[in-house]
């Protein structure tokens, strides 16, 4: 035991020599700060003679020096930068480019319905109204009709408070897979059932024959392909296309069974409901818009029409490498387009809509070139494209601030999700949700039924002149704004303003040919 005790502290000694020994051997640590430009010492002898460094050390040179304080400069300079990038982001996000876009879908929406309103009379024909407007306006007197009709308004507002009380309860605890199962038949519904009786009205007007196994395939075919873009993978000129029309399917079941004023009355007190929803601090759709940031997720895009140029994704990569993508959309598309959906990775949230929300979208070297011409016209040129890097930082201390929880492993998983890189393309489009199509596209289908195009494209241009003022406003208060206040004011003013003042004016006008 002793002798034991005593081989030990030969050891102990015999490793204490060498380690001295080799400690002798080594040169001093240099200490980072001496050699520093921002210290006192390399300040001075920036500005005067150089002092003789302590022996075992190297000098710096003068180019290290200048580039070290070039460093320190550029530093400088991007914090002071960053605190702009986002008023520039903003400044050409909603550009008029992005105007343009939106109101080319937003036409082409109230087109179609103006066009089936006018050719097919279906959609004019009354007699078969909605579950929840008791009120049918029969009378023959004004005043009970227009009683009549604010019942039947404040019914279907109670009905929309409910339910969008319930989507933000689902979405706050996180049944991401009732939202999505709500979705789908919602979709199922409109892309076979109302396309079907969409389709038997439109050949019945214009008086055209086809058998039913014609039908079927047609509708088959075109409502598997819509559910495809839309809760899948497309391109996202079809997605979009489809999105367009599905809300005016939309437009004109609203157009056929809602009773005659009740039609007015439901979109000024939608839009006064619009305007609370939104604004108010406590809000539904405030809180819904703060929820979605805190977790950065995208916000139900199955429901959003994106100005985006870029090819619909929305899915999970389950590829090891990034430039596929093998993912819950199915398959890689355009030679390489690697796609992401943080809702389906992180939370098992819906399947959003192609080109919507926070999609990674990494494009072929093909259509880079196409791809960088469409981006710079939109104006996400060069210089937005290099601060990109730093609001996804930004953005990530962000919900790290938050204190959100991780993401929960996918069910029978088992494992750590393999890391993917995202690219933010929420910025690159703005975002308009599909009821503010639904609306504007009643107001001008309701003015066409009366076959006046007079108070027709009266309406048409108000809702477009209503939709360029919020986007510039969306520019000036950078937060999200409710899009129909702005719109179905002007339009029922330029509605009934036509309707009742400028048309009589013009035709007894005409009547005693007199020419202004």
């Amino acid at each position: 035991m002793d002798g034991h005790v005593s081989i030990e502290d030969h050891s102990v000694e015999d490793g204490s020599r060498t380690r001295n020994s080799g400690a002798a051997k080594e040169p001093r640590a240099t200490n980072p700060s001496d050699n520093d430009p921002s210290t006192p010492m390399a300040a001075e002898g920036a500005g005067g003679p150089t002092p003789q460094p302590p022996p075992g050390r190297r000098p710096l040179t003068e180019e290290e020096r200048a580039a070290r304080l070039e460093q320190r400069r550029q530093r400088d300079r991007e914090h002071m930068e960053r605190q702009l990038e986002e008023e520039e982001e903003l400044v050409l996000k909603y550009g008029a480019q992005h105007v343009i876009k939106l109101f080319i879908p937003v036409s082409l929406c109230m087109l179609v319905v103006v066009a089936t309103v006018a050719s097919v009379t279906f959609y004019s024909e009354k007699g078969i109204y909605l579950l929840y407007t008791p009120f049918h306006e029969t009378s023959d007197s004004v005043a009970k009709n227009v009683m009549g009709a604010f019942v039947n308004a404040f019914i279907i507002l109670a009905l929309v408070v409910v339910l969008t009380f319930f989507l933000i309860l689902l979405y706050k605890f996180r049944c991401y897979k009732i939202i999505h199962g709500w979705l789908i038949i919602s979709s199922l519904l409109l892309l076979f059932f109302f396309t079907l009786l969409y389709l038997m009205e439109l050949l019945r007007g214009y008086n055209i024959g086809l058998d039913w196994i014609t039908v079927s395939l047609i509708v088959w075919n075109f409502g598997v392909m819509g559910m495809v873009c839309i809760h899948w993978q497309g391109p996202l000129r079809l997605q979009q296309a489809y999105l367009i029309f599905v809300a005016s399917l939309m437009s004109l079941m609203f157009i056929k069974y809602l009773p005659e004023y009740t039609v007015w009355v439901v979109l000024a007190v939608i839009s006064v409901w619009d305007l609370v929803a939104v604004l108010c601090p406590k809000g539904p759709l405030r809180i819904l818009v703060e929820t979605a940031q805190e977790r950065n997720e995208p916000i139900f895009p199955a429901l959003i029409y994106s100005s985006n140029i870029l090819y619909s994704s929305l899915t999970m990569a389950e590829s090891s490498t990034p430039s596929t993508s093998t993912t819950d959309n199915g398959g890689s598309h355009d030679g390489g387009e690697a796609v992401a959906d943080p809702l389906q990775q992180d939370h098992h949230a819906p399947a959003p809509a192609g080109g919507v929300g926070r999609p990674t979208i990494s494009t072929a070297p093909s259509s880079s070139r196409r791809r960088r011409s469409s981006e710079a016209e939109a104006g996400f040129g060069p210089e937005w494209e290099a601060g990109r890097q730093q609001r996804e930082a930004a953005r990530q201390r962000r919900v790290a601030e938050h204190g959100e929880a991780s993401a929960p492993d996918v069910a029978g998983g088992g494992g750590a999700q393999q890391p993917q890189e995202e690219e933010d393309e929420e910025e690159r489009g703005v975002k308009l949700g599909l009821g503010d199509f639904i609306f504007y596209s009643v107001l001008v289908g309701k003015a066409s039924s009366y076959g006046d195009w007079n108070t027709t494209i009266a309406c048409f241009i108000a809702i477009l002149i209503g939709l360029c003022l919020t986007l510039i406003m969306l520019a000036i208060f950078k937060k999200a704004l409710p899009a129909l206040p702005i719109s179905i004011t002007f339009g029922l003013i330029f509605y009934f303003a036509t309707s009742y003042f400028v048309v009589p004016f013009a035709e007894n006008l005409a009547s005693e040919q007199v020419f202004i």
